[in-house]
């Protein structure tokens, strides 16, 4: 942990803790890892639900599954074309980025074995900003100690779109900082930054507990540039985010929003894929209500979308063979607990 003078709520640094680290390398063939991203986001806990389903049927197909903990959604595609890992977590938008060669995939050029084997849930930008910092509003971003995101990660790849839309280089804020998820809170808790921004799915337990603990809110992330830059791009959409979602909320939030899928390599086996997917589509239920991110997810939402990057063959061939997507069951969130 860290010492402070000023205790800002140990529930935020519970709740923004980061896991060790697992060690990475050569695997056995049966076993394999899911990059996820910092404990304190929406990856890891999903990538530990996905893996617990897929192990609750080892017995059956052999497979072992472990979430891994990493730096967000362009570690995980560069860790899957490396070979370190066999799945990850990811942005649409970093996929798409993956596919074409762009922004951190610029050096490697255009991943033609990027492949999306499950769509997972809504993920939206928000901007986090100490009360008593005057940021009430987007534009007053300008001359504060902003927080950009850590390299690597979803957050950093969004807030470099917003960056762009409103004109803004580095220099228009009065310091710059690219802290990873828990870092960033402590710094907002402690005084240390003004603002910072996170991309999840909502409610997030850890972002509610720096809200409420540090007498923080979020900014609405709209505006005509804004609207203007998510219709040039596929992957981004408009997202509403309601007032009841976090402590002090008045009102509706508008910001924009990505899909977080579950993405491999064509080099992943049918089988394996196959399988991965029928775990968690047979265990429907349990997966749904491991993470509040999940509540809404139906399972025919989780079929691959086709664009970009292309659907895996196994996952193709168990959503047209499976019976199982009719049978899960849909709860409204809030029926079990």
């Amino acid at each position: 942990m860290f010492k402070t003078t000023k205790p800002y709520g140990v529930a935020v640094a519970l709740a923004w803790s980061l896991a060790a680290p697992f060690g990475a390398g050569a695997q056995d063939a049966r076993n394999f890892t899911i990059g996820t991203g910092s404990v304190a986001g929406v990856y890891f806990p999903v990538g530990q639900a996905i893996c617990g389903v897929v192990n609750a049927g080892s017995d059956r197909h052999g497979y072992h599954c472990e979430a891994v903990n990493s730096g967000g959604s362009a570690d995980n595609i560069k860790a899957i074309q490396s070979g370190e890992r066999q799945f990850g977590i990811a942005q649409s938008d970093v996929q798409f980025f993956a596919a074409k060669g762009y922004g951190p995939f610029k050096a490697a050029g255009p991943d033609g074995k990027l492949r999306e084997v499950l769509a997972l849930y809504t993920e939206s930008f928000v901007v986090v900003a100490r009360d008593g910092s005057d940021i009430k509003r987007l534009d007053d971003l300008k001359g504060k100690r902003v927080n950009i995101g850590n390299p690597g990660s979803g957050q950093r790849v969004n807030m470099d779109l917003v960056m762009a839309a409103k004109g803004w280089g580095a220099d228009a804020f009065a310091q710059v900082t690219e802290l990873d998820a828990k870092t960033q809170a402590q710094a907002l808790c402690k005084g240390e930054i003004d603002a910072f921004v996170f991309v999840a799915g909502h409610p997030n337990e850890a972002l509610r507990h720096t809200i409420a603990d540090c007498k923080a809110h979020l900014v609405e992330v709209w505006g005509p540039e804004i609207e203007s830059q998510i219709a040039r791009f596929p992957y981004y959409r408009a997202v509403s985010i309601s007032d009841q979602t976090y402590p002090g909320m008045k009102s509706a939030l508008r910001t924009f929003g990505v899909t977080a899928s579950l993405v491999t390599s064509a080099d992943a086996s049918e089988d394996l894929v196959h399988d991965v997917v029928m775990s968690v589509i047979s265990k429907f239920t349990d997966f749904k209500f491991s993470n509040r991110a999940l509540f809404e997810l139906t399972p025919g939402e989780m079929v691959p979308s086709g664009d970009t990057p292309p659907p895996h063959p196994g996952s193709l061939k168990y959503f047209k063979q499976s019976t199982d997507l009719h049978k899960a069951m849909e709860v409204k969130p809030g029926k079990r607990r």
